[in-house]
């Protein structure tokens, strides 16, 4: 599912208009027939285009993060595939008052970095690895991650965000990241690990053992890895889902 396939933005356009415009063969921007829907909302499906594309050719992710219901967001995903950063942290706690982050994992466009509290994890590191990034992706950062890091860096992370706890509910996938990876067939090249086990492997590092540090980092940096294998799963499922019993095609 691309932007160009959804006509879900404009107002007065909910799910069924929707379908019944991709139904007609109105299945992109390009080939949108005025007269399947009433004369207001043509008008403002037409203007929403013309607005639209232009945002798209300059690369506008937060026009369509701010136009998109939020339970749609996900479809922002293929086109700005290559500028979505997912991230996933690691903490001493649950408090980001009291506790302190130990370690960040972002992978993007095939690469991979992770920031380790008293070596590089700082707030112009953190800022730096979001500059390029049009979208970003967690499972519940909009609650944890985000709001952990903003506190305990004084950093604002001010880009388009895909939460994939929220698409996965919606396909009903539930509970932590782990159990919802097994669900979907996503392997891991580790047993898990517990929250509490990445604070005991990280006082053990602090007390000397550098292999604890490295394991913590190698389960870190395969939760942000694994994220981009989500979300692939999880596009793929809601866009079935929104063409089934559709003989058009969407792409």
């Amino acid at each position: 599912m691309r932007i160009e396939n959804s006509f879900i933005p404009v107002r007065g356009v909910g799910e069924r208009t929707e379908r019944n415009l991709w139904r007609a063969g109105s299945t992109h921007w390009d080939e949108f027939d005025a007269s399947l829907v009433g004369a207001k909302t043509g008008d403002r499906i037409e203007t929403f285009i013309a607005d639209a594309a232009a945002h798209l050719d300059d690369g506008d992710s937060r026009f369509f993060d701010d136009c998109f219901p939020s339970g749609e967001r996900w479809r922002l995903y293929e086109n700005f595939r290559d500028e979505t950063c997912f991230f996933d942290i690691e903490t001493t706690g649950l408090s980001p008052e009291r506790d302190s982050v130990t370690t960040v994992s972002f992978h993007q466009d095939g690469e991979t970095t992770t920031l380790v509290s008293g070596e590089d994890l700082t707030a112009a590191a953190l800022r730096e690895q979001f500059v390029d990034a049009k979208l970003i992706a967690t499972f519940n950062g909009a609650r944890f991650d985000v709001p952990f890091l903003e506190t305990s860096f004084d950093v604002s992370i001010d880009v388009p965000h895909v939460d994939l706890m929220y698409p996965c509910r919606t396909l009903d996938l539930t509970g932590g990241l782990k159990q919802i990876e097994k669900d979907v067939g996503i392997d891991r090249d580790r047993p898990d690990i517990s929250g509490r086990d990445a604070v005991r492997l990280w006082r053990e590092y602090e007390r000397g053992d550098r292999s604890s540090l490295d394991t913590l980092v190698s389960y870190n940096r395969e939760d942000a890895v694994n994220l981009e294998r989500l979300m692939e799963t999880v596009t793929g499922r809601l866009h079935d889902r929104a063409c089934e019993g559709l003989d058009a095609e969407l792409g």
